[in-house]
């Protein structure tokens, strides 16, 4: 599992204008069931995204792809755990230390 997360390295307004994109981008990662939560982080400097069932090189990938990413607005932090507790809710993406 991975938490990706965003810093803005523009000002809001930049960033706002790639917004609809970036939500766009967000939804079909939600529709092939990759991402499980995401969410502007507060102060509003960026935002953090919980994502699952794919490989480091394919996450950062993914990440590449953000809307963000090629407009140059933000740039992106991804930090790997291994999830071996979870809610109910999130049994399904619970995960089990390697051997």
């Amino acid at each position: 599992m991975f938490v990706m997360e965003l810093t803005y390295t523009a000002p809001i307004e930049d960033v706002d204008e790639h917004l609809d994109a970036h939500v766009a981008w967000l939804d079909g990662h939600y529709a092939a069931g990759t991402f499980l939560a995401s969410g502007r982080k507060v102060p509003r400097d960026g935002g953090v995204i919980i994502a699952t069932g794919m490989s480091r090189a394919e996450i950062e990938r993914v990440a590449q792809g953000d809307p963000f990413v090629l407009a140059g607005v933000c740039a992106y932090r991804i930090t790997e755990f291994i999830a071996t507790k979870t809610s109910a809710s999130l049994a399904a993406a619970r995960e089990t230390l390697p051997t």
